[in-house]
Protein backbone atom coordinates (compact mmCIF):
# COMPACT_ATOMS: atom_id res chain seq x y z
CA UNK A 1 0.00 0.00 0.00
CA UNK A 2 1.34 3.37 -1.10
CA UNK A 3 1.19 6.47 0.73
CA UNK A 4 -1.06 8.97 -0.72
CA UNK A 5 0.42 12.10 -2.56
CA UNK A 6 0.44 15.05 -0.87
CA UNK A 7 -2.66 16.71 -3.48
CA UNK A 8 -4.42 13.19 -3.24
CA UNK A 9 -4.10 13.92 0.73
CA UNK A 10 -5.29 17.09 0.92
CA UNK A 11 -8.09 16.49 -1.82
CA UNK A 12 -9.09 13.39 1.09
CA UNK A 13 -9.24 15.68 3.99
CA UNK A 14 -11.38 18.45 2.29
CA UNK A 15 -14.07 15.61 2.10
CA UNK A 16 -13.63 14.39 5.72
CA UNK A 17 -15.28 16.60 8.30
CA UNK A 18 -12.52 18.10 10.96
CA UNK A 19 -9.84 15.65 10.14
CA UNK A 20 -6.47 17.48 10.57
CA UNK A 21 -3.19 16.63 9.25
CA UNK A 22 -0.53 15.52 12.79
CA UNK A 23 1.57 18.24 13.46
CA UNK A 24 4.57 15.83 14.04
CA UNK A 25 4.06 12.94 11.75
CA UNK A 26 2.60 11.35 9.07
CA UNK A 27 -0.99 10.78 10.11
CA UNK A 28 -4.24 12.16 10.64
CA UNK A 29 -6.54 12.80 13.44
CA UNK A 30 -9.74 13.88 15.17
CA UNK A 31 -11.11 14.34 18.32
CA UNK A 32 -14.86 13.21 18.93
CA UNK A 33 -16.98 14.14 22.31
CA UNK A 34 -19.75 12.22 23.14
CA UNK A 35 -22.73 12.04 25.69
CA UNK A 36 -20.68 10.28 27.92
CA UNK A 37 -18.45 7.70 28.91
CA UNK A 38 -20.58 4.74 27.49
CA UNK A 39 -21.41 6.84 24.05
CA UNK A 40 -17.78 6.92 23.61
CA UNK A 41 -16.96 3.32 24.71
CA UNK A 42 -19.58 2.05 22.53
CA UNK A 43 -18.20 3.86 19.30
CA UNK A 44 -14.94 2.47 19.99
CA UNK A 45 -16.41 -0.89 20.06
CA UNK A 46 -17.75 0.34 16.76
CA UNK A 47 -14.58 1.30 15.63
CA UNK A 48 -11.95 -1.57 16.81
CA UNK A 49 -15.00 -4.13 15.04
CA UNK A 50 -14.34 -2.54 11.46
CA UNK A 51 -10.84 -2.24 12.02
CA UNK A 52 -10.66 -5.95 13.15
CA UNK A 53 -12.47 -6.51 9.36
CA UNK A 54 -10.24 -4.13 7.81
CA UNK A 55 -6.91 -5.22 9.46
CA UNK A 56 -6.41 -1.69 10.18
CA UNK A 57 -6.06 -0.36 13.64
CA UNK A 58 -6.13 3.05 14.70
CA UNK A 59 -4.28 4.84 17.76
CA UNK A 60 -6.39 6.30 20.46
CA UNK A 61 -7.06 8.08 23.83
CA UNK A 62 -10.17 7.47 25.21
CA UNK A 63 -10.75 10.28 28.63
CA UNK A 64 -14.89 10.25 29.72
CA UNK A 65 -16.63 11.52 27.09
CA UNK A 66 -13.61 11.85 24.58
CA UNK A 67 -11.66 10.02 21.98
CA UNK A 68 -8.94 11.35 20.13
CA UNK A 69 -8.14 9.32 17.18
CA UNK A 70 -4.87 8.92 14.52
CA UNK A 71 -4.65 7.17 11.43
CA UNK A 72 -1.60 6.10 9.99
CA UNK A 73 -0.49 3.10 7.93
CA UNK A 74 2.89 2.04 9.19
CA UNK A 75 3.74 -0.19 7.27
CA UNK A 76 3.63 2.43 4.44
CA UNK A 77 4.95 5.13 6.45
CA UNK A 78 2.05 7.28 6.49
CA UNK A 79 -1.71 8.39 4.90
CA UNK A 80 -2.62 5.24 2.88
CA UNK A 81 -6.18 5.00 1.28
CA UNK A 82 -6.86 2.49 4.30
CA UNK A 83 -6.71 5.34 6.41
CA UNK A 84 -9.37 7.55 4.91
CA UNK A 85 -11.52 4.66 4.06
CA UNK A 86 -11.70 3.90 8.02
CA UNK A 87 -11.71 7.96 8.83
CA UNK A 88 -15.14 8.01 6.49
CA UNK A 89 -16.63 4.66 8.38
CA UNK A 90 -15.46 6.47 11.80
CA UNK A 91 -16.97 9.91 10.20
CA UNK A 92 -20.33 7.99 9.54
CA UNK A 93 -20.53 5.77 12.56
CA UNK A 94 -20.11 8.99 15.23
CA UNK A 95 -22.66 10.64 13.18
CA UNK A 96 -20.17 13.61 12.19
CA UNK A 97 -20.03 12.92 8.19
Amino acid sequence: MAKLSPDDRRAALAELSGWTEAGDRDAIGKTFRFEDFNAAFGFMARVALMAEKMDHHPEWFNVYNRVDVTLSTHDAGGVTSKDIALARFIDRISGAG
